[in-house]
Order: C-alpha cells, then sequence, then structure tokens
C-alpha cells in the first residue's frame, strides 16, 4: 500500500547562501542527528501542588493486588513554584497560622504563660493568730527589721504631728512659753491631750505598711485570722466590756474603803459642760484610735514578730528545747507586756498592772484568733479613766503611784472578763485559726441545689433536631454507690 506525501514545507526548499559565507538567521544549525518525531497526541497538564491525603485513595485501584492499600505519597512539586503553605498569607489547617507572621496562641510568646506572684503572701492555713507572720517569704530578718521601723515611725509620726500643732497653737493666739514646763508640750491639758491620743494613733498606718512592705504580707493578719475585723465579735466584747467597768469600778471602791487608794487627795468636784466638753469630744473621737493603735501595735505586731521565730529542724538539744517554747504564743505575750508596761510611766504597782493588762489580752488574742476583745476593754477602759477626771476637773497626764490593792482589784476584774470572753467565744464559734481554702468556697444554697437537681433529673433532650436521620446516644449507667 502507497503512502501519499504530504505537500512540501516551504522550510526544507534549499536556500541560497549569505555572500559573506554566514548562514542566514532564520536557518536553522546543522545537526548529525535526526530529529525527534513529533507525537500527534494530546499533553497532559502539569500536576499541581496539593496537600498529602491522609485517608489514601478511595477504593482499590486497578493493578494492586486485593486486600492491599497504598501508602499516600506526596504530588509532585514544580521547579520554581513554592505551595500555598499556611500563614496570614494563605489558607491552612492550623487555626492560629505557622510561620513568619503567625499569630501565637500564648499572649506571653511561646510556652506557658509567666504568672506574677502577688507581693504580699497569705499566711498558711490552721495556724494560730501569733504565727501569722510566718508566711513564705518570712526570713530572720524580717520581724527584727519592721520592729525598728515601727519604732523609728513612731518619733517620726509624733515629730511630723508636732510640727503643725506648734503653728495652729501659735497662729490661734496662745502663748508658746509654758511649753516644756511639768513634763507639758503645749502648756494646756486639753492640747496635750489631743496630741497623745493623736499621735498614738498615727502607729495604725506605720504598723499597716510595715507589715506590708517589710514582711511581705497582708496587714489585715494585724488584726485576726481572717484578716479583718470581725464586726459581729466586735460588739458582742464591747457588751462584756461594759459588765468590766461596773465590776472593775466596784471592786476600785471596796479597795478604797480598805485603806488602798492612791493619794487620798481630794476627789474634785463637777466643773460644768463649759470646760467638760472639749476634753469630751476629744477623747470619744480619739482613743478608740488610740487604744486600736496600742493593741495592733503590742498585741499583734509584737506577738507575731517573736511568734515568726522558731528554731524546727535544728538538731541541737538546746534548739529543740527552745523550739518548743517558741512553738507557744508566751514567749510573744511575754515580751509584748514587758514593752507595754515600759511605754507607760506608773510607778509603785503601776508597772505590774499594765504587764498584766497586756499579758491577759495577748492571751486572749490568741484564744480569739484576733485583738477585738482586746480593743473592746481597752477603748472602754480609756474613756472612763479620761472622762471621769474631766469632769472632776483632775484630768492629768501625769501617771503617778498605784497601790497594792487597786491593782488587785484591776487584775482581778479583767480575769473575770477573759472567762466571760472565752466563754462566749466558744458558744459563737469564733475561729482561732487561719481559715482552709474549702472554708472559703462559697457553699450553694438549698434553692440552687434544688434547681440543679431538677435539670439532671429532666430526661428528655430540649431544643434538639428531630428526624429520621438523627439519632441519640444512649445514656450510660450511673456507676453503683459505694458502700
Amino acid at each position: 500500500m502507497s503512502q501519499h506525501p504530504g505537500p512540501p514545507d516551504p522550510s526544507d526548499s534549499p536556500q541560497p547562501p549569505d555572500p559573506d559565507g554566514w548562514a542566514r538567521p532564520d536557518a536553522s544549525p546543522p545537526s548529525h542527528d535526526a530529529p525527534p518525531p513529533q507525537s500527534h497526541q494530546p499533553q497532559e497538564p502539569q500536576p499541581q501542588w496539593q496537600w498529602p491525603q491522609a485517608d489514601g485513595p478511595q477504593g482499590p485501584q486497578p493493578g494492586w493486588p486485593q486486600g492491599h492499600t497504598p501508602t499516600p505519597q506526596p504530588q509532585p512539586q514544580p521547579q520554581g513554584q513554592y505551595p500555598p503553605g499556611p500563614g496570614p498569607y494563605a489558607p491552612g489547617p492550623y487555626p492560629h497560622g505557622y510561620g513568619y507572621g503567625a499569630q501565637s496562641p500564648y499572649p506571653y510568646g511561646y510556652g506557658y504563660q509567666q504568672v506574677k506572684q502577688p507581693w504580699a503572701d497569705d499566711p498558711p492555713p490552721g495556724r494560730s493568730f501569733h504565727q501569722l507572720a510566718r508566711t513564705e517569704r518570712n526570713r530572720w530578718w524580717r520581724p527584727l527589721v519592721g520592729s525598728l521601723f515601727v519604732l523609728a515611725g513612731a518619733f517620726v509620726a509624733m515629730f511630723v504631728l508636732l510640727v503643725p500643732m506648734m503653728i495652729v497653737w501659735r497662729a490661734s493666739g496662745h502663748s508658746l512659753d509654758e511649753t516644756g514646763k511639768d513634763g507639758s508640750i503645749f502648756g494646756n491639758t486639753n492640747a496635750d491631750l489631743v496630741f497623745n491620743l493623736l499621735g498614738l494613733a498615727l502607729l495604725i498606718p506605720v504598723a499597716a505598711f510595715g507589715a506590708w512592705w517589710i514582711q511581705r504580707r497582708r496587714p489585715g493578719t494585724l488584726l485576726s485570722v481572717t484578716g479583718r475585723i470581725r464586726w459581729r465579735w466586735l460588739l458582742a466584747c464591747c457588751g462584756l466590756s461594759l459588765a468590766f467597768l461596773v465590776v472593775s469600778f466596784g471592786l476600785s471602791v471596796a479597795a478604797g474603803a480598805l485603806g488602798g487608794g492612791d493619794d487620798g487627795g481630794d476627789g474634785g468636784h463637777w466643773v460644768g459642760w463649759g470646760k467638760f466638753l472639749v476634753p469630751a469630744v476629744a477623747v470619744l473621737l480619739l482613743v478608740p484610735f488610740q487604744a486600736s493603735a496600742e493593741e495592733i501595735v503590742f498585741r499583734g505586731w509584737l506577738v507575731q514578730a517573736v511568734g515568726a521565730y522558731t528554731l524546727e529542724g535544728r538538731a541541737a538539744p538546746v534548739a529543740r528545747a527552745l523550739s518548743r517554747v517558741l512553738r507557744t504564743p508566751w514567749p510573744g505575750i511575754v515580751v509584748a507586756g514587758v514593752a507595754f508596761a515600759f511605754g507607760h510611766d506608773y510607778t509603785g504597782w503601776g508597772p505590774v498592772d499594765i504587764f498584766m493588762f497586756g499579758a491577759i489580752l495577748g492571751w486572749l488574742a490568741v484564744r480569739t484568733g484576733g485583738l477585738e476583745s482586746g480593743m473592746a476593754v481597752h477603748i472602754f477602759n480609756n474613756v472612763m479613766s479620761f472622762l471621769f477626771p474631766a469632769a472632776l476637773g483632775t484630768l492629768d497626764l501625769d501617771q503617778g503611784s498605784v497601790g497594792f490593792l487597786p491593782v488587785l482589784a484591776d487584775v482581778t476584774a479583767l480575769a473575770l472578763y477573759a472567762l466571760a470572753v472565752t466563754w462566749l467565744a466558744r458558744r459563737m464559734g469564733i475561729t482561732n485559726r487561719t481559715p482552709s481554702p474549702e472554708h472559703d468556697r462559697p457553699q450553694a444554697s438549698q434553692e440552687t441545689q434544688a434547681s440543679l437537681v431538677s435539670q439532671d433529673d429532666d430526661p428528655e433532650p430540649q431544643n434538639l433536631p428531630q428526624g429520621p436521620g438523627v439519632a441519640f446516644p444512649t445514656p450510660a449507667e450511673p456507676p453503683a454507690t459505694p458502700a
């Protein structure tokens, strides 16, 4: 069978040579190899880059053995092109992007988020009142430096208060010639009373700042194991304090009848409302802060500062013996009582009275877990100690000698007050230790629990799609309650 050739190609015809011997531009260079035959079959498109299929091809392919599942292979990638990867410029399987410019799910970079530690530590649960300074950041130098800070702050507060009071006193037309005579600062009893009460009241912020800044603990731990004043308990102690005043006054009258008076001088007489009003207002306004400041410094700060020291874990016999003593609140109570006695100018049996007053109130602070009982009786005692002399015209800030019988009467009345406080604290359920985390967790009310139970008992699903193609899972059987 003969083949008919096609029409001749004009390029196959001979071309005339160039005069200079060069080949023409459109002439193809000479080749010694035969050109490859051109195929008339349609060319397949270049494969595009694709993500590998995790599930592999669906179903068996022709030519594969039965039961054989091929391993997915990546698709060929053409040269000079980059796959559309994930990130901010192209969609990807990662929810937050990947690579440069991608958004990280962590706000502070890769890894765990850094938690900022609070400045002040909470006392561990189950601590007594005298152990509230034993926090995680407690070191041997913190109670010592803090005590020096409170002492220095007391002098600074007095000086800062003295300067403006001197200016106001001089601007009001009073003379400063009488200052410094007979122990008086302003030469006036009422002005001296205001200065002393207000200066002692400034110890409250000084002690609170020392606890927060130096000891790195909450200032409220100076007040009670709950970190605050328990007002209901304070009001109850105020009622007992009124009874204490009645008993103390009766015992003092009996001691005076037995010849145990202080000096046997004139008892004074009523001075009238004009002279009584000014000291009465100053006493009623400032004595609550002055008495509370003394309780915070002596029964709060000092008792806890001594209680912060412990020799637990020491192997020496002397250290073990001291550790057993330091676990008790008595070292702090004794130190605070001695310091409280040195803070007054009484003579005779007066220092013994002041020491017993501070020791009994320190024991009550540990027993009840706070300063409320001491604040109440201290406030009422000081109010009466200032108001009665002011009403009789015998108010004098100089603290003189005290006899044995008045001290005995005072200590007896205070001991009866302590017994009444411990009994009432037991009846009211007053805690004397720091609460545990489970105690602070709020409990659901009965109505809330009933509503939760009613919701759990409803077996019918609400607002769920209905239809023949929707299937609901069968609820599992609840586990048996252990016997």
